[in-house]
Order: structure tokens, then C-alpha cells, then sequence
């Protein structure tokens, strides 16, 4: 590994900055990240996946620009 940690973004923030946490660790657009947990929550699984990564995913100690 190269040292990153996944946290939750407190900078590319919308709701709890799951999505933005998860675009900085791999390194794409957060935008997709949002979309796919869009997608995935119309049928109950997005919803359910992103309240256990909210609660489970440390937020971030840094402010990233």
C-alpha cells in the first residue's frame, strides 16, 4: 500500500463526506461515487451501505484543498 487511510472527507463533503472519502482513497471523481450509491439506493442497498460506512469510516483530520 502507499500509505493511504480511507476516511471520510471533510472538504468534498455533501451529507456525511462518505462518498468524498472513498473518491480521494481511489483516487476518482467523488461525482461517480454519488451516482453509484444512488443507483444501488433505489433498491434499499445504497441506503443500508452508506449509513454502515457513515457510522464505520473515521472522518479525517485534514482539510485537503
Amino acid at each position: 500500500m502507499n500509505g493511504k487511510k480511507l476516511t471520510r472527507s471533510i472538504s468534498d463533503c455533501k451529507i456525511c463526506g462518505v462518498c468524498g472519502g472513498i473518491g480521494e482513497f481511489l483516487g476518482i471523481d467523488a461525482t461517480l461515487i454519488r451516482l453509484a450509491f444512488a443507483l444501488f439506493g433505489l433498491s434499499g442497498t445504497g441506503i443500508v451501505a452508506y449509513i454502515l460506512c457513515a457510522l464505520i469510516i473515521p472522518p479525517s483530520n485534514t482539510y485537503n484543498q
